[in-house]
């Protein structure tokens, strides 16, 4: 059985659900964090260390503003309502990403869950909001007073966390949109044509079965 700390997640699908439902994108958001707080929940479960949601890209600002501002507040809200839940249930909220650029109270709401949870032990869920890996890497070089591979982990948003075992995108493309370039070099990689708000613990589960299957070598034999 392959050791399992981190779990990565790049949440696909959650527009096209809710307009093929004919109720919206934005209700494809909204059912989208349902489907955070049961893969959470089940993480914790199991006891996964580490689970890594990939919420909002440096590239997502192209898309209309009407559906930013929602999932903005969507996000305010959930942890404006549930920092208490959060809390109790022990899970640690990081956040990676650039949060100079997000709207004030949404900012101010997430310092304050990062800074609430950051003794909590069970489960670490870092959220990527305004997240690119592409500058993460540039930025955490400029850092780096020597330039080597340890210097550089250290710096990136992660810092001295275990990089991902597995990522799971859903929704159907195979590509990974700018997420943690340089933390996936061995991540064992899973694409999913079921769309975000569909994705369950029985995926999960038959995800990290599989996963226990694969000899991971890490370029030896």
């Amino acid at each position: 059985m392959n050791k399992l700390n981190h779990i990565a997640f790049i949440m696909d699908g959650n527009g096209r659900w809710g307009k093929r439902r004919k109720k919206g994108r934005n209700f494809g958001h909204l059912k989208g964090v349902e489907t955070v707080k049961k893969i959470v929940s089940y993480c914790t479960k199991i006891k996964i260390p580490i689970v890594t949601f990939y919420v909002f890209s440096s590239e997502n600002w192209r898309r209309p503003k009407a559906e930013i501002n929602f999932l903005f507040k969507l996000i305010q809200k959930y942890f404006s309502a549930e920092i208490d839940n959060v809390i109790s249930k022990d899970i640690k909220i990081n956040i990676l990403g650039e949060l100079k650029k997000l709207p004030k109270q949404l900012r101010n709401i997430l310092n304050k869950t990062s800074s609430l949870t950051k003794k909590n032990k069970q489960i670490i869920v870092n959220l990527a909001i305004n997240y690119g890996s592409k500058n993460e890497i540039l930025k955490s070089i400029k850092k780096s007073k020597q330039l080597n591979i340890k210097t550089v982990s250290n710096n990136l948003y992660t810092g001295k966390l275990p990089n991902p075992d597995i990522l799971i995108r859903t929704g159907g493309q195979q590509r990974l949109s700018n997420f943690m370039l340089w933390q996936l070099a061995y991540t064992e990689l899973f694409f999913l044509k079921k769309l975000w708000p569909d994705f369950n613990s029985r995926d999960l589960h038959k995800i990290i079965k599989k996963y226990n299957s694969i000899k991971r070598n890490f370029g030896g034999i």
